[in-house]
């Protein structure tokens, strides 16, 4: 008998057919970790892309807006075992991500598996303007972001001691070629303008971004209320206003879109409802259901061509608070006499999910496993 060949060599090409079936992105990283080649097939932003447009990222868990360690989802939701072994594995206390010589600071976005981190006082309680940091949880890493230069200030008229302070979120990375690239907008209102800053980790600096002629009493956004984020515009529900306050990155320019009649007292989340098409989640006065609406596309000023609307029954016993939209899901709050329980309601499929216990107060951020903390160097 004749003895057997050499068995063909594994090329980077099988390898990536058998990596990108895994399906867990732990597993994944548990993968990076066995060789360099390993690593980096699995660290390149062309794999990361295939492989998220495959395996949607897991529910790992809830961060409170006052930075607690992460509240993991429990059993019975399928990500429970893992979500486990993440928190175990990476750093979710924010105190050590705290700079020296800052106070306290809170969590104001988290995407992407990134952290965004804000430090409204120094040591000494004395206010600081738009202090950030973005920090990755499972890398253990931390950038601070320079504050906003005076010249940028002044180049569209304004002070520090003359803003109001909005909000800072993380913009989705979406299919950018590099998985470490992230930018920040930051929103404030000075006198009768609204102005947004871009940070860029490219250039590690901040610039001018959009602004609107508007009177900061028509601009009223509750502080908790995160935007909801769909192909590629950030949308805030106006308090009492039948109305939606909207940022699009891709023309970047602010506008403000009328809703249909009846949800101006309603807390209303907007997502991505697949085929181009946009929803519409609101919550209905009764407290124990939501209105749910699709809807061809938005126009200049309106919603145009509201193709399908329905109510949703939510869990019994419960009275129910919207809290944000992330990664395909809408998360809420469900009251009732034993307890508060988070759940989550995947906008695809319409199936409730339990997620975890409620901890105290303030927004919450679902944190999501995401592979792109794998690669090296920046966040």
């Amino acid at each position: 008998m004749e003895s057997p060949g050499p068995l063909p060599a594994l090329t980077d090409d099988l390898l990536e057919e058998v990596f990108v079936r895994i399906g867990s992105p732990a597993d994944l990283i548990r993968a990076s970790t066995a060789c360099v080649a390993f690593r980096r097939l699995i660290a390149d932003p062309s794999f990361l892309r295939r492989y998220r447009s495959l395996h949607p990222p897991l529910l790992l868990g809830l961060l409170s807006a006052y930075g607690d360690p992460l509240e993991v989802t429990e059993a019975p939701h399928p990500s429970a075992a893992l979500a486990g072994a993440v928190a175990r594995a990476a750093d979710f206390d924010f105190r050590a991500y705290k700079p020296s010589g800052l106070g306290g600071s809170y969590v104001c976005d988290v995407r992407d598996g990134r952290v965004l981190m804000c430090f409204p006082e120094d040591d000494d309680g004395e206010e600081i303007f738009c202090q950030l940091a973005v920090c990755d949880p499972l890398a253990r890493r931390r950038l601070l972001m320079p504050p906003l230069p005076d010249d940028l200030l002044a180049s569209v008229q304004a002070q520090k001691r003359d803003l109001l302070y909005l909000g800072a979120f993380l913009v989705p990375s979406g299919d950018d070629e590099d998985a470490n690239f992230f930018r920040v907008i930051a929103c404030t209102t000075f006198t009768e303008m609204v102005v947004a800053f871009i940070f860029s980790s490219d250039t590690g600096h901040w610039s001018a971004g959009p602004s609107m002629s508007c009177d900061a009493r028509t601009l009223s956004i509750p502080h908790d209320d995160p935007p909801s984020y769909a192909y590629g515009c950030f949308y805030w529900k106006v308090d009492i206003e039948n109305k939606l306050f909207k940022l699009d990155t891709s023309s970047m320019e602010f506008s403000f879109v009328d809703l249909p009649p009846g949800h101006d007292k309603s807390r209303v989340v907007i997502v991505e409802a697949g085929e181009g098409r946009l929803g519409m989640f609101s919550e209905i006065s009764d407290f124990t259901s939501l209105y749910y609406a699709t809807i061809r596309k938005i126009g200049a000023q309106r919603f145009d061509q509201l193709i399908m609307d329905r109510v949703i029954p939510l869990p019994a016993d419960y009275y129910f608070r919207i809290l944000g939209s992330y990664e395909g899901h809408i998360f809420m709050i469900g009251y009732c006499w034993t307890d508060d329980t988070c759940f989550a309601l995947e906008v695809k499929t319409l199936k409730i999910e339990r997620v975890c216990r409620r901890f105290r107060g303030g927004a919450v951020y679902p944190y999501f496993g995401f592979p792109a903390s794998i690669s090296e160097g920046r966040i």
